[in-house]
């Protein structure tokens, strides 16, 4: 009896030590929370220590990981939240995005990530943070691929109109603090030199 319980907490030691950080970012990602990507983090792998039996191919455990980890975030967010409803139809053409002046921080990453409906958000995240292709993707939603490939344009659409908004809302930001301190426009010009 008690090698049998050894041997079960070795093999969650093993699935813990082997999946935790791609679950946390994966978690992270969804949630924007520190906080509550602990919280979905520990639950995906509680919830897969009870399910573990599940599992048949073992080269799958991660995408069955981030499944746990997003149904466990859509159930947290039904119960604490509506969800959200019609998604605005907005489209910014790729030529109004210039990467030579774009620049974003992790948080400002976050933020516009935070603002993208789940349903979009989910494939984005997967396929760009989780390296995960087309048809697996298609396979852990239950949509099929050309769903797929939609909604991660639809996302990408989204993701850079926030970023170029928040880009521009910087910028803006910026201009208007040298506009009021002509000494920190002094400053930015000793430091790009």
């Amino acid at each position: 009896m008690q090698s049998e319980r050894s041997s079960h907490l070795n093999s969650v030691g093993d699935l813990v030590e082997d999946h935790y950080a791609d679950v946390y970012r994966f978690a992270y990602r969804l949630s924007g929370s520190h906080a509550d990507a602990e919280d979905l983090t520990q639950q995906a792998f509680l919830t897969a220590c009870r399910k573990r039996y599940q599992v048949q191919d073992p080269d799958r455990i991660r995408g069955w990981l981030l499944t746990i980890v997003r149904n466990t975030f859509l159930k947290t967010r039904q119960r604490d939240e509506r969800m959200i409803a019609a998604f605005e139809d907005v489209a910014v053409s790729s030529n109004d995005f210039d990467s030579d002046t774009f620049r974003f921080d992790e948080e400002t990453l976050q933020k516009a990530l935070n603002e993208i409906p789940e349903h979009y958000k989910t494939p984005l995240l997967l396929y760009y943070f989780e390296e995960i292709g087309y048809k697996e993707i298609g396979e852990l939603l239950g949509i099929p691929i050309g769903t797929v490939m939609s909604r991660l344009s639809r996302a990408r659409s989204v993701l850079r109109e926030r970023l170029c908004r928040e880009n521009e809302t910087s910028e803006i930001s910026e201009t208007e603090d040298s506009r009021n301190n002509p000494a920190s426009e002094v400053s930015a010009k000793q430091k790009d030199q």
